[in-house]
């Protein structure tokens, strides 16, 4: 049985979780021990106090050495998880004691990117040595990673949560959103299109229940029109732009700003396509009580100004 998590809080030191990175890089405990700077046999008595402390084996002994496994692999990752989040915290902490720069992680949807990308290059003027990690995925994701407290804040919708009444929140923009296709699309040049006309190509769409998708059902229930059927579904944007660069018969559903920055690269067209329905507003999101580092806040205020 794996132990209890006080057991392994008190009884797991960082050193041993270098060890099990050292471990996975090279796949002898004698190589391992001198990339952490200990004997073979401290190194040898370290791997069993870990295997002691998760009571379980993380390796198995080969002829070639300690191969991990699927327990060992998943202690790895998080060894390597932690490690990171060290280095992350160090780099934080100089940047509060120097006054400037710092780290933040910000989480973002799809709709939002081009007012994140704003904001961070008017902040940057500022703080030049201002680390950013910017994460894009679903609401539902994000929203798990802010739990986490693995981002500092995101620009999402808290409506996909249950417990959206977790989160302090800051409306930031109601998204308008556009049908999107390659610039050779045999409707590109249309003056003017009906959601019947479109009813016969693919669609790139995003997956269930998400609010795009929610709109696009929307859409097509309200013209009396059945959904498409056997679409390519993904939330990734440049799975998405890819896509139908590929394919110049498909069609996607896209944020406006999103739709506008790809057509000013000649990557998409936007289909003269009139949406009656909208996307509910995306906010700007931090756990609840939380209160935001320096270079968070600066963030936070930015963005708030570009709305």
């Amino acid at each position: 049985m794996i132990a209890s998590l006080p057991s392994l809080v008190s009884r797991l030191r960082l050193r041993q979780l270098r060890l099990l990175i050292a471990l996975d890089e090279h796949g002898s405990l004698h190589k391992a021990a001198e990339q952490v700077a200990i004997t073979q046999p401290g190194a040898t008595k370290a791997l069993n106090e870990i295997e002691s402390a998760f009571g379980t084996r993380l390796f198995t002994r080969t002829s070639q050495g300690l191969e991990p496994n699927d327990l060992g692999r998943c202690a790895i990752r998080y060894a390597r998880l932690i490690h990171s989040d060290l280095a992350h915290l160090r780099e934080e902490m100089l940047g509060i004691l120097q006054g400037q720069g710092g780290r933040i992680s910000v989480g973002i949807i799809m709709g939002a990117v081009p007012m994140l990308v704003s904001s961070l290059a008017r902040l940057r003027l500022t703080q030049p040595e201002l680390s950013v990690e910017i994460v894009e995925d679903t609401s539902a994701r994000l929203l798990g990673l802010i739990d986490q407290g693995r981002l500092d804040l995101a620009i999402c919708r808290t409506s996909v949560s249950p417990r959206p009444q977790a989160y302090d929140c800051q409306v930031l923009n109601q998204e308008q959103l556009r049908v999107v296709a390659n610039p050779r699309h045999p409707l590109a040049q249309a003056e003017s299109l009906q959601l019947a006309q479109l009813e016969g190509y693919g669609w790139i769409i995003y997956p269930a229940n998400m609010p795009m998708r929610l709109v696009l059902e929307r859409e097509f229930s309200e013209a009396g029109l059945e959904f498409p059927r056997f679409p390519l579904e993904t939330a990734s944007t440049f799975t998405t732009l890819m896509l139908l660069q590929q394919d110049p018969q498909l069609i996607a559903l896209m944020p406006e700003e999103v739709a506008d920055a790809a057509a000013r690269m000649g990557v998409l067209v936007s289909l003269p396509l009139h949406m009656r329905s909208r996307s509910e507003p995306y906010s700007l999101v931090t756990r609840q009580g939380v209160q935001l580092s320096p270079s968070a806040r600066l963030l936070w205020d930015t963005l708030q100004d570009a709305d």
